[in-house]
């Protein structure tokens, strides 16, 4: 299989309040390409894509890269992921030099979407319309 992207918005999720507030004008978000990795375990991003949306790190966390390298890095506030008619909130990795946005395992299945890997695209586990799971 090769490595494929999908079109994905991010959006500040604590923009919302902000902008309800007064604080700000309008909520920060960015369309992208990010490449769908079940390896990762949530959204990756870079530093200059954590600026753009104003995300503020709220813990650092070891994790270990793809290469086996073991670091530590920042941990955002809440992250807005939306993919066609399907959205989660999550928190981001941010690892500094990242090349590719990397769409993980939780957004993944929080959006009840799988990697379908003959089509190199991502399809919906449960057909067009998302199952949201109850707790």
């Amino acid at each position: 299989m090769s490595v494929f992207k999908e079109e994905i918005t991010l959006a500040n999720a604590g923009d919302k309040v902000r902008v309800e507030c007064g604080i700000l004008k309008e909520i920060r978000k960015m369309t992208i390409e990010a490449m769908p990795d079940t390896g990762a375990w949530t959204l990756v991003i870079n530093e200059d894509t954590r600026q753009k949306l104003g995300l503020v790190i709220e813990e650092t966390s070891e994790s270990s890269l793809a290469d086996g390298t073991i670091d530590t890095y920042a941990v955002t506030e809440g992250v807005k992921i939306q993919w066609k008619n399907r959205s989660t909130i999550l928190p981001a990795i941010v690892v500094p030099g990242a090349k590719d946005i990397l769409l993980g395992a939780l957004p993944l299945e929080a959006m009840d979407l799988m990697v379908d890997p003959v089509r190199e695209r991502l399809v919906g586990v449960h057909g067009d319309q998302p199952l949201h799971v109850l707790y």
